[in-house]
């Protein structure tokens, strides 16, 4: 870790995690390289490592300030509600998830790869970014929904995240894609981020 501040060595963090994150809107995980990371930065592209070892480093603290914003907004979703019908909560949860589309995206790659070339420290770092929004979302059951058992709430949870990884490609389609789908012949219903949380979640509450 380089000298300096703590602030400085955070904003320099968040520099990169910003670089990658605009690169990430036209460009695929593949095509990014560390060098166009540095491109995006006020620092040199040697300094990058000073921060983070790999390209999927880079990829993964980006993944986890998605899952911390995520964890903001269910919280605000408790404090602003005492009490929620389960279409209401359905409904607020995929509100959540839309407006984390980032977040469905990298969700949507190849978590093995990219979490086997990164440091332990740094994917302990992550994965209790993870850990606090499975903790999140029971909390958000156990605050409007008393009448589940501690098993109906692990059954959401089971079903629910692992539903996740599949929202961006179901949702999220490009003209060759969908183009190809046409040609094969699949009549296939496209759905929006809210349109296919909603319908999963009211499925799994029984609403």
């Amino acid at each position: 870790m380089p000298k300096g501040s703590e602030e400085l060595t955070n904003a320099r963090r968040e520099e990169i995690i910003n670089a990658c994150a605009s690169l990430y809107k036209t460009m695929s995980f593949r095509e990014i390289t560390i060098k166009d990371i540095g491109k995006e930065t006020s620092f040199t592209r040697t300094s990058i490592y000073n921060y983070f070892q790999t390209k999927e480093e880079i990829f993964l603290a980006l993944l986890q300030r998605e899952y911390e914003l995520w964890n903001e907004k269910l919280r605000q979703i408790r404090s602003e509600h005492k009490v929620m019908s389960r279409l209401e909560f359905a409904g607020a949860l995929a509100h959540s998830l839309e407006e984390r589309k980032n977040l469905l995206k990298l969700m949507s790659m190849n978590h093995y790869d990219m979490e086997e070339n990164c440091r332990i420290e740094r994917l302990v770092e992550f994965k209790a970014v993870y850990g606090q929004s499975l903790t999140e979302v029971r909390n958000c059951l156990d605050q409007f929904f008393t009448e589940m058992t501690v098993q109906d709430k692990q059954d959401f949870i089971f079903s629910f995240f692992p539903f996740m990884f599949g929202i961006y490609p179901y949702t999220v389609v490009t003209e060759k894609q969908r183009e190809a789908m046409v040609q094969a012949k699949v009549n296939y219903v496209y759905m929006s981020i809210y349109e296919i949380t909603f319908a999963e979640v009211k499925k799994l509450l029984g609403a």
